[in-house]
């Protein structure tokens, strides 16, 4: 037992057990029970499941705020928003993602599901390794934030760049050095086909499959927005790990619900780039302006709030117009 209560990356080895049993849960609950057969999700069930994901979210948010204080609650959640905010962009490359490998949606969910299980190790392994160069050299910090500043500056004032995915290398890799086939083979990312010299049965990977790749590939692209980010609100590895998995967790219940109406929330890229501009002139603002006094995590918390509810009310208004087109239809 006296194990349990050691510390591992500032926090007790319970604390990071109690949440890898959640996920693991979780996991499993959705794609042992509630997604055994592959079927397409519909709207109302899409918001229902993220619904849950996000309660779920709020009351781990609860047990840490008990746990560790109020101060690292507050920061949990605004790693949280942040991150859900951030997941929107995701949607959107996605969506192009499965529509350019032909995917069917009832095949979609699973692909996901994978894909966030891939998702957990990798954000896992950029944390650990964010969480040791900040430790050993805290200046790396401002390396972050002058990142994330400009990263939000560039959101500002430079239009959406479609993703080509013809044109990305690793699928042009796996393609080249690897069997895959023309066809979906349903929810299977690998199947045994005839070798067209031999004749004889091999693996091969299937369009599935490499959608699945590309999808992380995208992710770990978007993390590299999203990790610095939350570093620059705080450095306690758990926070940024938990607030981080527990936002992409209902990512993909929320895909369903959003992927047929993410052009209505166009002007929310512009919200999004204030929060990056805001979360990294902070560092600078503490360190430099205000002697080392850090900003208040309420602070943080309500402005980044604030910036990102904004956005989406905006967002929603100015895209009426399309809604009621479609209503029209």
């Amino acid at each position: 037992m006296e194990f349990l209560t050691m510390g591992w990356l500032g926090t007790p080895v319970w604390f990071w057990l109690s949440f890898l049993g959640l996920v693991v849960t979780l996991t499993a609950f959705d794609l042992g029970i509630l997604h055994k057969e592959d079927r397409e999700m519909g709207i109302a069930e899409s918001l229902k499941l993220s619904a849950f994901y996000i309660t779920i979210a709020m009351l781990f948010g609860l047990w840490v705020w008990f746990q560790k204080g109020a101060n690292m609650g507050m920061q949990y959640y605004t790693g949280f928003f942040i991150e859900k905010a951030l997941s929107i962009d995701n949607v959107f490359v996605i969506s192009l993602i499965f529509t350019y490998f032909a995917i069917p949606r009832k095949y979609q969910y699973r692909a996901l599901l994978w894909g966030i299980v891939a998702v957990i190790f990798l954000r896992g392994i950029m944390i650990a390794a964010g969480a040791a160069i900040v430790q050993q050299w805290y200046w790396v910090l401002y390396i972050f934030a002058a990142f994330l500043i400009a990263t939000g500056i560039k959101m500002l004032f430079t239009g959406d760049q479609e993703m080509d995915v013809a044109k990305n290398p690793v699928v042009k890799f796996i393609s080249k050095h690897m069997r895959v086939t023309k066809d979906l083979h349903n929810e299977k990312f690998f199947v045994k086909v005839a070798d067209d010299k031999t004749g004889k049965l091999v693996r091969a990977a299937t369009p599935l499959f490499l959608a699945l790749v590309v999808i992380n590939l995208a992710d770990l692209v978007f993390a590299v927005d999203s990790v610095p980010a939350i570093f620059a609100i705080t450095t306690d590895t758990f926070i940024v790990y938990t607030s981080n998995i527990m936002a992409i967790l209902g990512l993909r219940a929320l895909y369903f619900a959003l992927a047929a109406m993410v052009h209505r929330f166009h002007y929310l890229k512009y919200a999004l780039a204030l929060v990056l501009v805001f979360i990294g002139s902070k560092i600078f603002v503490s360190d430099f302006i205000l002697n080392g006094d850090k900003f208040s995590p309420v602070m943080s918390l309500a402005v980044t709030f604030a910036l990102i509810l904004g956005g989406i009310f905006f967002s929603l208004w100015k895209t009426r117009g399309h809604a009621q087109r479609e209503s029209s239809v």
